[in-house]
């Protein structure tokens, strides 16, 4: 990435940890699995002597390398049923050999008995190669991935051996033993080692991993993970304060700058959104008309590109839904719909560290809420809703309109621009902020070059800090104009809003969601 524009105050380790995060889910795992994964490799990579400078590439390793295979979910789903679900019970079987065979044979076919027989019949005649290829070479997207944010081309050429293993039963051919990436080795101990300790305690781990000596793991890895994992595995337990943990790591401590901090938001977007094959460039379309739209509306540039921001990543609590719920044409059951209402819960978790990232989430995670309360996951309406977000919720909706879907194909611009003005009418969107979204999609609208009121973006900016509490002087003193020039604003606002007071100019703000309840 180009090393141009501000500091964001957000590394990229900062980043790839808050969206492992959403890869945990996806892999039919509790939140940082990734992290604990990591740790595990890191530790046992310093007992058999990983330099210190390659402790980051092992992290990147641990963050990206089931990145790829989580984006492949519909093709897994096609085969298998629940994504996540088969994700999860992979763990639990050594995926080499015989006992892959028999795993995949297992989890044949979720359509019924036609299914399962097609399914089955192309894991027999192939012996399961095929079926391991064909989910596998989508994981190696992942290296693009990597590219894309900026990351060492070793990196890049490691995540693409993640599915070779130690005995060469695994893809690409021709890969095993040494020639396998150390970093890749590490992770892949790691990786089946949390899982099975956090089932079963350090006997597990151990018996998990020995079971694998090997076959898919590194005989001399396995050796020292069981000298080590009394002391190992209990360390990793308890809830991690990310940033505190990449301090160890000095490769992993360069901020981002804006610039970059848009890319890789951007490149985690066009990520999350294969997850379902009507979705492709869906979360950047959703930001770059949301971010329009704010600018429309006369938002704080701050704001403004929050909201552009938190557009990138408003859906990346999908990889907790199954790809069968997401492409599912007919009516959800009411435990599917669960499902999808969750989804937005899970972005705001995914999000809530660093400060710089849980501002984004807060905003994303009220993609899916409507002023009249009718939305999710809160339920909340009104006021309770910042223009951020309103704004957001209403590019979400126009976008999603153009896409096709499961159910229905694709609406024109026009038609989808109707049914926008529809559901602010009907007053589950901001009348305000729809007319903005329409007006960046060059759909119609007013334009709006103004907030509410018609008030200019300073003096939306005045209103907030008066509304928040400080004095003329002080709102001359926080934005560097004279105090009489304060002044004129408070007045010219007082008089555009109908307010007579601070209190009343305070309600107005209120009402009109310009009081960000999630400004940080």
């Amino acid at each position: 990435m180009a090393r141009d524009g501000a500091d964001s105050g957000v590394t990229l380790a900062e980043v790839l940890a808050a969206y492992s995060l959403a890869t945990d889910l996806g892999l039919g795992q509790p939140m940082e699995h990734l992290l604990r994964s990591w740790r595990i490799a890191s530790r046992l990579g310093a007992h058999v002597g990983l330099p210190d400078d390659e402790q980051a590439s092992l992290f990147y390793i641990a963050m990206l390398s089931w990145v790829g295979c989580v984006a492949d979910a519909p093709e897994v789903a096609s085969f298998f049923g629940d994504d996540i679900a088969f994700r999860a019970d992979s763990y639990d079987a050594d995926l080499g050999g015989f006992s892959g065979f028999r795993f995949f044979l297992s989890h044949a076919g979720a359509g019924g008995a036609a299914s399962r027989v097609k399914v089955s019949s192309t894991i027999l005649s192939t012996g399961g190669r095929r079926v391991i290829q064909g989910i596998q070479s989508h994981c190696l997207i992942t290296s693009t991935l990597a590219d894309r944010l900026g990351l060492d081309p070793a990196v890049s050429g490691a995540v693409r051996q993640f599915f070779a293993r130690w005995d060469g039963r695994g893809v690409p051919d021709g890969v095993a033993g040494q020639d396998l990436s150390l970093w890749v080795r590490l992770f892949h101990v790691g990786d089946v080692a949390e899982v099975h300790y956090r089932h079963g305690g350090v006997d597990a781990a151990v018996r998990v991993v020995r079971d694998r000596r090997g076959k898919q793991f590194d005989p001399a890895l396995v050796d020292a993970l069981c000298d080590i994992a009394g002391d190992v595995l209990p360390s990793v337990e308890g809830e991690y304060d990310v940033s505190a943990l990449l301090v160890d790591v000095p490769g992993l401590r360069r901020p981002l700058s804006d610039a970059e901090l848009d890319e890789g938001l951007g490149a985690l977007a066009d990520f999350t959104d294969l997850r379902s094959p009507h979705r492709a460039g869906h979360s950047s379309g959703v930001a770059e008309l949301a971010g329009l739209a704010a600018q429309r509306l006369g938002l704080p540039p701050d704001d403004a590109t929050a909201t552009r921001r938190a557009g990138f990543v408003h859906d990346i609590g999908l990889h907790g839904v199954p790809s069968p719920i997401l492409d599912k044409p007919g009516s959800l059951s009411a435990t599917e719909w669960e499902r999808v209402r969750l989804s937005s819960y899970y972005t705001e978790r995914v999000l809530a560290r660093p400060a710089a990232l849980a501002r984004l989430g807060m905003i994303a995670s009220y993609a899916n809420e409507r002023m009249d309360g009718s939305g999710y996951h809160r339920g909340v309406g009104g006021a309770s809703i910042p223009m951020t977000a309103r704004v957001l919720a209403a590019a979400c909706a126009f976008r999603s309109l153009t896409e096709p879907r499961a159910e229905r194909p694709p609406l024109s611009p026009r038609n989808a621009a109707a049914a926008l003005r529809e559901e602010a009418s009907a007053g589950r969107l901001d009348a305000d902020a729809a007319d903005a979204v329409l007006a960046a999609a060059g759909v119609g609208g007013k334009r709006r070059v103004a907030g509410p009121a018609g008030l200019t973006p300073r003096e939306v900016e005045v209103l907030v800090l008066i509304a928040r509490g400080a004095a003329t002087s002080e709102v001359a003193d926080q934005l560097g104009v004279s105090r009489k020039t304060a002044a004129t604003h408070v007045e010219r606002i007082y008089m555009k809003s109908g307010a007579s007071s601070r209190s009343a100019a305070t309600l107005f703000a209120l009402r009109n969601g310009l009081l960000d309840p999630l400004e940080t």
